[in-house]
């Protein structure tokens, strides 16, 4: 019997890479991180847009408040010099980007008042503010003197959103790698050191190594997965060691028992291998001339068939039928037809006596060869050598219309894979070659 265990040195290589599950669990996870970090940096630099915005129309609306009555006073007193004190102020104002104040004068046009931090305007969303600024001359009066418009500094929102979104960005992957490491240590602690612990438990398994069992070494006193895979793992352990036992004691049965036997099984087998071979050469030749009957013939036609086919070599087909044979009983008798098929049996063995060539007789006076590897014009020439066989015997057949001694016709056909697809095609064309021998005159050779 075959040993039902296998080192780890006698299995067949590892057909892919070796991909541990913990590496790839963490690959998963900062996939996940990776797409949970990008939609959390967009939905929190969004927040932190919309904070900035708020934050900047915040401060834009403390110096409003700031300037607004001031600009109005210095509009109505017409003083220019605190006037441009406290535009230039407001424009100095760090949220600020750009301060335009419209200056009205009754009879006369607006003066325009434009301060901007850029020469070059600045292009983006940015928070604008606009006020009318209302002087105050007396109590209970009071007159519009002009308009303000405050624009935010777009660079510096940016400059605030991008500091804001590193922050976050930077935050996000730290959680991610730590959550990406927490994950593989405690998957690494947690389950792949048991399953290699189990890996290489049963690597080392053999039949005398099947009464130790399988010890995780886990301070876990509750059941899981691995507490499972343990107890299946030893309850297959003290199975398979029952069985293999069970086994042992059923071999050691057998031996004796087949010890007794031996010489018994032996004589029968013999007698029976004779029988055999016996029955199997009555089976496969011809009773009377011993060559092959139609039988034996019939199985190995076709296999010389597909095999010329397969590699493409000729094959040769000789139908024989002695001549005039009915009228040599009637002359000789039976007794001494059945001697002259034995002749010519004897006359076939000699001329195709080669390894490959098979000689059968078919019909009562019928036989038929067959040539491997032998062209037409080959078996043609054997045909003739058979007829110049038989000749040289001078086998007398006084009732024979074209000799004094017995002489065969025979039919030649070669195979033609054009136009032949199963033996019995060239079995035929040899056939009809025959007839053609006889119809020509007998004792002779048709192709």
């Amino acid at each position: 019997m075959g040993d039902p265990f296998r080192t780890t040195s006698s299995l067949p290589p590892a057909t892919k890479a070796f991909s541990s599950l913990g590496r790839r669990l963490v690959l998963a996870t900062l996939l996940f991180c990776l797409v949970f970090t990008l939609a959390m940096v967009t939905w929190r630099t969004w927040q932190a847009w919309e904070n900035n915005l708020a934050d900047m129309n915040s401060e834009l609306a403390l110096i409003d408040q700031v300037f607004q009555n001031t600009l109005a006073y210095a509009i109505w007193e017409l003083d220019r010099e605190s006037l441009d004190q406290q535009i230039t102020s407001v424009a100095a104002a760090a949220p600020v980007g750009r301060v335009v104040l419209n200056i009205l004068r009754p009879g006369q046009a607006p003066e325009v008042i434009e301060l901007k931090r850029y020469t070059v305007d600045q292009s983006g969303v940015v928070p604008v503010l606009h006020r009318q600024l209302i002087a105050h001359p007396y109590a209970g009066a009071h007159e519009k003197v002009g308009e303000l418009t405050i624009e935010g500094d777009n660079n510096l929102l940016w400059e605030r959103l991008w500091s804001e979104a590193r922050g976050i960005v930077i935050t996000q992957l730290i959680q991610s790698l730590l959550l990406a490491g927490l994950v593989m240590t405690m998957f690494n602690r947690l389950v792949t050191v048991h399953v290699v612990h189990i890996a290489r438990h049963l690597g080392e398994l053999a039949p005398h190594t099947l009464k130790h069992h399988l010890k995780l070494q886990r301070a876990v006193q509750r059941q899981d997965e691995l507490s499972l895979l343990e107890f299946q793992v030893n309850e297959l352990q003290d199975n398979l060691r029952a069985h293999l036992e069970r086994q042992h004691s059923d071999e050691l049965a057998l031996a004796a028992s087949r010890d007794q036997m031996a010489e018994l099984v032996e004589a029968r087998t013999a007698e029976l291998k004779a029988a055999n071979q016996s029955l199997e050469a009555l089976s496969r030749h011809d009773a009377l001339t011993g060559l092959a009957n139609r039988r034996y013939f019939d199985e190995l036609k076709e296999i010389e068939f597909r095999r010329a086919i397969r590699h493409n070599t000729p094959l040769a087909v000789l139908m024989c039928d002695v001549d005039f044979f009915k009228i040599y009983n009637d002359t000789y008798g039976h007794m001494q037809g059945d001697l002259c098929l034995k002749e010519i049996a004897e006359t076939l063995r000699t001329v195709f006596g080669r390894s490959g060539e098979l000689t059968a007789r078919v019909g009562g006076e019928e036989f038929v060869v067959v040539l491997p590897n032998v062209d037409a014009a080959q078996a043609c020439e054997a045909a003739q050598r058979l007829r110049a066989s038989l000749a040289e015997r001078e086998l007398p057949h006084s009732g024979s219309k074209v000799s004094p001694f017995v002489t065969v016709s025979i039919g030649v056909a070669e195979l033609d894979t054009q136009t032949m697809d199963h033996f019995d095609q060239l079995l035929q064309r040899a056939d009809q070659a025959l007839y053609r021998a006889k119809h020509q005159g007998r004792d002779r050779v048709a192709l």
